[in-house]
């Protein structure tokens, strides 16, 4: 079965070329930065590179643009709770006329993927739903795991909260190259685990929601450390290498090997 390059370095002739999309913080656009310097010390050529910086927030509360001045990169900024709100919409994409104003916002961003020929979107942090393709997105759980029908059971924002409610024993966080779903792209790459502790039975957890949180929070970040800041840019890299790839049926494949719980080499970002 014929399998197709999420990029070739070959056919290109250059390295790859990212746009970073952000919200918040921008930690993990900050590593995906910091990896890509280290790759190019010594006089090695890194194989991808950082174009430009864009978040759908304007309103002081986004890191990129500071991110980008400290590192001397283009940034770009549409806020898209202002979108919304001069056309009086609802930020939900789970209508047709959600999803078709989505659509609109997206057509800026969109211009600035053709204007810079971008290769890759990284969206690290970027809270938003967006219908561009080439995004890989990271994601605070193991989407490896799936319920009795088929589904991924742990996707969306409280992921964490629901593995821990759930019981589990251990946290990993993933990769994905996004499709039109919630967290339901193709797995491309699963972190080292994060043993889950707790100060008390998940059972008297339920009944303490200040309490809950709390835990959630603090395993939520301690996963960014050994998951996210980890995973995130070595997928990068290991796309702008030629290593990942996806058959007709949108199989991941890692070296012309399948991965179908996704790759879990090393992690040496």
């Amino acid at each position: 079965m014929p399998l197709a390059p999420l990029f070739d370095p070959l056919a290109a002739g250059r390295p790859m070329r990212v746009a970073a999309f952000l919200s918040g913080s921008g930690t993990n656009i900050r590593r995906l930065i910091e990896h890509r310097e280290k790759l190019a010390t010594g006089g090695r050529t890194a194989p991808f590179e950082i174009i430009f910086l864009f978040s759908d927030r304007s309103d002081g509360h986004c890191a990129g643009e500071k991110i980008a001045l400290e590192n001397g990169l283009p940034y770009f900024s549409f806020d898209i709770r202002s979108f919304h709100a001069k056309r009086s919409l609802k930020r939900s994409v789970g209508t047709a006329e959600g999803l078709a104003a989505r659509k609109e916002y997206d057509r800026v961003a969109k211009r600035l993927v053709d204007a810079f020929e971008i290769d890759v979107i990284a969206l690290g942090g970027y809270m938003s739903y967006i219908t561009l393709e080439k995004c890989v997105n990271v994601h605070p759980a193991d989407l490896s795991i799936t319920l009795p029908g088929g589904s991924r059971k742990y996707v969306g924002d409280d992921a964490v909260r629901d593995a821990i409610l759930a019981g589990e024993t251990r946290l990993r966080s993933s990769t994905l190259w996004t499709d039109e779903g919630v967290d339901s792209g193709p797995l491309l790459m699963v972190s080292e685990p994060l043993d889950v502790h707790l100060p008390v039975p998940v059972e008297d957890l339920v009944h303490n929601e200040e309490r809950l949180l709390q835990v959630v929070d603090a395993h939520q970040e301690e996963l960014k450390e050994i998951g996210d800041w980890k995973i995130f840019p070595l997928t990068i890299e290991m796309i702008a290498e030629g290593r990942f790839s996806m058959d007709e049926n949108g199989k991941v494949h890692v070296d012309g090997s399948p991965v179908p719980e996704g790759f879990r080499g090393s992690t040496r970002a």
